[in-house]
């Protein structure tokens, strides 16, 4: 379980706030003629540089089209297995969708926390290679499913194809449910949603050679003197990861440690991973250890996907648990 919200003002050109409370049915025209790139406040993020979502447009009540443009060489999402675009590039702008459906087209009004149960993505790695320009996505979603509760949105299930140049890059599927600042305040603990509410000390850095990545910075696992088994690493700084000020740790977070956890698991210097499914059970908290463990799933078959379980767990209790799948040789 990961919740997001953000607090948004009054822009200089369009009044965002107006846009998340008034019906669809009600705006014939986007007011966003072309833009380089969505509101960040659309897809909760508080620097420009981290949106990846450039336009969108709905094609029924079900069905919308969405583009994103991914940078050669983003700050964080760097390549990956000599020069290909990270997988977890997918996952993030497929969670940016719900958000921006969530405000532009399902009125949720900005300031309610929109809680991730769960996200899934597969990539054909052919089709990642980093070219000599951005790569432009074509997003296909479908909304499989919607909930309401007082006339306005309380939850969805949404699927993605992404394609590049017509090829299918990456498919994902995304669930979520919304939840007013009120509904919110009673859910969580009054520790955490106070001013003065802090993480952990930060934690030394597992060598980041061992988990895929090339900065320490960028590394979420610290090492706890047992084999694949780490303290989760939350490092509030972190410009990416922790983009904006959260009481919980965020899903991407989690969707990261997957990562890292499975490559440590593999011996993988540098590592593609195939799919990441991730499901969030409880709120990780940032004031108490959360213990990653990874666990590879043998198969039988000679040359089958490797596979590898993560979870997570506070203070015994199960927070999140993920399927990574990894090609069977080393990449």
């Amino acid at each position: 379980m990961s919740a997001s919200t953000f607090h948004v003002g009054r822009t200089a050109v369009y009044d965002l706030a107006e846009l998340a409370t008034t019906s669809p049915a009600d705006r014939e025209v986007f007011p966003f003629p072309s833009p380089t790139a969505v509101p960040k406040e659309l897809v909760h993020r508080a620097s420009a540089d981290q949106v990846l979502l450039t336009d969108w447009q709905r094609l029924d009540d079900a069905h919308f089209s969405v583009t994103a443009q991914w940078p050669r060489n983003h700050s964080f999402f760097t390549p990956v297995a000599g020069g290909y675009y990270d997988p977890l590039i997918c996952a993030e702008t497929i969670r940016q969708i719900g958000n921006l459906l969530g405000h532009a087209e399902f009125a949720v009004p900005f300031g309610h926390n929109f809680v991730l149960w769960d996200l899934s993505v597969t990539v054909h790695p052919e089709h990642l290679l980093i070219g000599r320009t951005p790569a432009v996505i074509d997003l296909d979603i479908t909304c499989v499913e919607t909930k309401r509760r007082g006339g306005r949105l309380s939850g969805m299930v949404y699927e993605t194809v992404a394609r590049r140049d017509g090829h299918i890059v990456a498919t994902g599927r995304t669930s979520f449910t919304c939840t007013s600042p009120a509904v919110y305040r009673r859910i969580r603990p009054e520790r955490a949603l106070r001013p003065e509410h802090r993480a952990l000390p930060l934690t030394a850095p597992t060598a980041p050679q061992g988990v895929g990545r090339l900065s320490p910075t960028d590394v979420v696992l610290s090492p706890i003197g047992e084999a694949n088994r780490w303290q989760l690493r939350i490092d509030t700084s972190h410009p990416v990861l922790f983009d904006h000020p959260v009481d919980h740790v965020p899903g991407m977070v989690l969707m990261e440690a997957a990562r890292q956890a499975a490559a440590a698991a593999l011996g993988r210097r540098s590592f593609m991973p195939l799919g990441i499914s991730s499901e969030f059970k409880r709120y990780v908290e940032l004031d108490v250890p959360c213990v990653i463990e990874a666990e590879r799933v043998y198969e039988d078959a000679p040359g089958a996907e490797e596979v590898v379980r993560v979870t997570g767990y506070q203070e015994g209790e199960l927070t999140y648990s993920a399927i990574v799948r990894a090609s069977s040789y080393s990449c």
